[in-house]
């Protein structure tokens, strides 16, 4: 007998089906430390201030790497561009590969991956987190900015799907 989902309040559904029209840019948020080295697709990344330069970044608690981040203490947010949609298809489920093996990865001074070829890569310090409902926020403070000027554009989520962004002229 398998267990079904209580389905959700009404409200809920509206809440989710709302947020999928918020188009976000799609990252992919790695560790490396003593807790291993993950990496999760993340489309809730927000800048909090530029003194210091501070991201906010939202990962599922139940995440299988949200423990090593935390433990791991730094992250690095790649911001992918439209080439990078299988890369960020496997990093958005478990699958036992090792989803490192799609990108060529360097490091900067934190020791996080940093995707080559990204359109930006924010290296950071976690310096602090507070968890709120099914998540935990993550307070970054920016090491490091990398930026790549390579082609095609940026790679979006919107309405529970991939959109890519033209270069502007």
């Amino acid at each position: 007998m398998s267990a079904t989902a209580a389905p959700l309040p009404p409200e809920t559904q509206a809440f989710r089906d709302g947020m999928s029209r918020l188009g976000a840019a799609v990252n992919l948020v790695t560790t490396d430390g003593p807790a291993g080295r993950h990496g999760l697709t993340v489309s809730a990344v927000c800048s909090v201030t530029d003194t210091p330069p501070t991201l906010l970044v939202c990962i599922n608690a139940n995440a299988f790497a949200h423990d090593a981040f935390l433990k791991n203490g730094v992250l690095c947010v790649n911001v992918l561009n439209a080439d990078h949609q299988e890369l960020s298809r496997s990093f958005a489920k478990w699958t036992g590969e090792d989803r490192f093996a799609g990108g060529a990865w360097t490091q900067d001074g934190t020791g996080a991956p940093v995707l080559s070829g990204a359109s930006a890569s924010f290296d950071c310090r976690i310096v602090d987190h507070q968890r709120k409902g099914t998540h935990t926020v993550l307070f970054c403070e920016v090491q490091a900015t990398t930026l790549c000027d390579g082609p095609g554009g940026g790679l979006i989520w919107f309405n529970r799907g991939f959109h890519t962004l033209g270069t502007s002229a």
